[in-house]
């Protein structure tokens, strides 16, 4: 099972990050995706649990379902199609803190072609320090709401 686990400090209450973080077909704007589409709503929520996305960009169509949701506090997701993995499982953690939030990702997953776990872990990793590099530029400079 391989592991990556980011932190990002965002000068912004967590309610603020959490508007850009649940809406899911907002993602491109701080994400390196294409597009992102609700294929089904989420109860009771329209994007929480429940909720399917698909996700296109980095040369991948794949699918998530959201299976854990705490609004303002916690998402998590898994993987249900599309890319060369397997027990797949995201969550987000936003975390209150001195004049801001602690965005705390981390994905576990086990790669469906052995030996290829190291490229997939870099390259994930490094797509998910650019969002949320981007996320923090967002919030921060007060483009969060649209």
């Amino acid at each position: 099972m391989r592991r990556i686990e980011l932190e990002q400090y965002i000068a912004a209450p967590p309610s603020r990050v959490w508007l850009v973080l649940c809406d899911h077909e907002g993602m491109p704007r701080w994400m390196p995706v294409r597009e992102v589409v609700r294929r089904r709503p989420g109860s009771p929520e329209p994007n929480g649990v429940g909720a399917v996305r698909t996700i296109r960009g980095m040369g991948l169509v794949v699918e998530e379902q959201i299976t854990g949701w705490k609004a303002g506090e916690r998402l998590e997701y898994v993987l249900t199609e599309g890319a060369p993995l397997r027990d797949h499982v995201g969550e987000m953690v936003l975390e209150p803190v001195e004049n801001g939030t602690l965005v705390r990702w981390c994905i576990r997953f086990r790669p469906l072609i052995p030996g290829t776990g190291v490229l997939i872990e870099r390259l994930v990793r490094a797509g998910l320090a650019r969002g949320l590099s981007r996320l923090k530029r967002l919030i921060e400079a007060g483009e969060s709401t649209g």
